[in-house]
């Protein structure tokens, strides 16, 4: 398919997981695309021009040659699946089992852990901002994703199935919520976020202008 008339939107700030990972699944994929940035301060993504677009009113949402799709899981696999290899990487595992396995995280990191993502919001990372301890449910919600995430990447894997895969990049964030906060964070954990967070299309995203629309 073509490689061009594709936009991502995302919010003003830059600091929303979900758009990073539809963001940093195209720049893997090296198809250029153009950033239209929503202000969901002023709730801008509930506007009929948003929400006539975005069938969740919701970022990131892509535009391809017409066609609107949000949620950035169901983004990663349509760019996997409208711009297939040879001519773009792949950003889930070629194995089928190491596909069915990564796209099982991206639903667990989405569906469970709410209560870190509430007490550990992902603008902590880009921020000096600091919260004080977790209460007793993010407690335990934190130890149920060191004791995945150290299952997952047994042996000091580099990766969570011998290649990179946009799994890693969401999971690196979760991950990077408790790192970026001074939390206690196994070394292990923290050696993968460090590997993570040195991938060119992650910098690309970190480096985006925070300043607001």
């Amino acid at each position: 398919m073509k490689t061009k008339n594709v936009t991502l939107y995302v919010g003003a700030d830059f600091v929303s997981a979900f758009a990073m990972s539809a963001f940093v699944a195209l720049k893997e994929k090296e198809i250029p695309f153009e950033i239209k940035k929503i202000d969901l301060k002023t709730k801008v993504n509930y506007l009929p021009e948003y929400r006539d677009l975005s069938l969740t009113c919701k970022i990131p949402t892509l535009v391809h040659d017409g066609f609107a799709l949000s949620e950035s899981s169901a983004i990663s696999e349509y760019l996997d699946e409208a711009f297939p290899e040879p001519y773009h990487k792949r950003v889930f595992p070629h194995d089928i089992k190491h596909r069915a396995q990564a796209r099982q995280i991206q639903a667990w990191l989405r569906s469970d852990l709410l209560v870190v993502r509430k007490e550990r919001p992902a603008d902590l990372i880009y921020s000096d901002t600091r919260r004080g301890s977790l209460s007793e449910e993010a407690r335990i919600a934190v130890e149920k994703l060191f004791r995945i995430a150290d299952t997952l990447l047994e042996g000091g894997k580099n990766n969570l199935f011998g290649e990179w895969s946009i799994a890693d990049t969401d999971l690196a964030v979760m991950l990077n919520r408790l790192v970026a906060n001074g939390d206690e964070v196994p070394e292990n954990l923290v050696a993968y976020v460090r590997r993570q967070w040195e991938r060119p299309s992650v910098q690309s995203w970190v480096r985006q202008n925070r300043s607001g629309p």
